[in-house]
């Protein structure tokens, strides 16, 4: 029997789906039945039922988005960096693996490759980062689970959120067997106010950048793969495969949905921070080479990209 903590939840919901399809058999706490952030009372559940595997797909995102956690930083705390590692310590005080779902966003940028050496690049809003997004995408390449994250409080500036989903890995590294699954942008075909489909279609202008981008279903069959084939406990990065701009994705919006309307683009960085964000933004690129090494399967983010457009099932 599984444990699924944070089933009410945007990627909570897609666990108990994809279990559900699995036919395996899972409990759904809520905090109502029993308040699984204080470690005692986790702990005695645990003993008490006995799960072979604990997912937490419990957290503190902000909503309509991270510019709400700069103003509920105690929450997102809590949410992000606290209750994961009260659940490290009850997991493995009870002797039970689990997995945890974190977040690419505590990475800027991407590492590129030009002239034969490869470096790290934060910022892809540079015109000549830019040109090589579009001219020579193979020399675009993704952190990987080793890289130390650089949009975090340590390396700053970076959101409240993606600061505290950082610390949240380090407060659990080394306590118990636990799988870390950092998920970036979740996106299907179901339109959704946390779906990033949804809100590129919602946008009064569209912010475009650089990303790897993780299709919610995709995303949770490849976590529940990595507990099925018995992968080594350890943190992946869970996208799929490649990576986007939006612009692109526009693109493939009006190609396949042909919406009425005309969509529009911020013209800098500063115009979008000035106008419509309150926080830094994480943008990266991310490496899924571990992942795939497991033996997970997992779809291109073109292939998944293009699946989910043409099978858009409006709200």
């Amino acid at each position: 029997m599984i444990l699924l903590l944070g089933a009410t939840g945007y990627i909570g919901k897609a666990f108990a789906h994809e279990l559900k399809r699995r036919k395996n058999e899972f409990i759904s706490l809520s905090r109502q039945q029993v308040d699984y952030t204080r470690f005692d009372v986790l702990l005695d559940f645990l003993k008490t039922k006995k799960p072979t595997f604990v997912v937490n797909a419990a957290g503190y995102t902000g909503k309509p988005n991270v510019d709400a956690c700069e103003l509920h930083k105690a929450d997102t705390l809590q949410g992000n960096t606290l209750f994961p590692q009260t659940v490290a310590h009850a997991c493995a005080a009870a002797g039970i693996p689990w997995g945890h779902v974190s977040s690419g966003c505590i990475y800027s940028g991407a590492k590129v490759v030009v002239n034969g050496q490869m470096r790290a690049e934060k910022d892809f809003t540079k015109p000549e980062l830019r040109a090589l997004v579009e001219k020579s995408p193979q020399s675009i390449h993704g952190f990987t689970e080793t890289d130390t994250p650089n949009f975090s409080f340590r390396d700053g500036p970076c959101s409240f959120y993606s600061g505290t989903k950082a610390l949240g890995e380090e407060a659990i590294t080394g306590i118990g067997q636990s799988y870390v699954w950092r998920l970036r942008i979740p996106f299907d075909e179901f339109d959704n106010a946390r779906n990033y489909l949804s809100k590129v279609q919602r946008y009064a202008k569209v912010y475009d950048n650089v990303n790897s981008i993780s299709h919610r279903a995709d995303f949770v069959k490849a976590c529940l793969d990595l507990w099925e084939l018995r992968a080594p406990p350890g943190t992946y990065n869970v996208t799929n495969p490649g990576f986007v701009t939006t612009k692109h994705v526009v693109e493939q919006i009006i190609k396949i949905l042909k919406p009425a309307r005309k969509f529009e683009f911020w013209a800098s960085d500063e115009e979008f921070y000035k106008v419509a964000a309150k926080t830094p933004r994480s943008n990266c690129v991310m490496d899924t080479t571990k992942l795939l090494a497991a033996g997970v399967k997992v779809r291109s983010v073109e292939e998944a990209l293009e699946d989910s457009l043409k099978n858009w099932k409006p709200e």
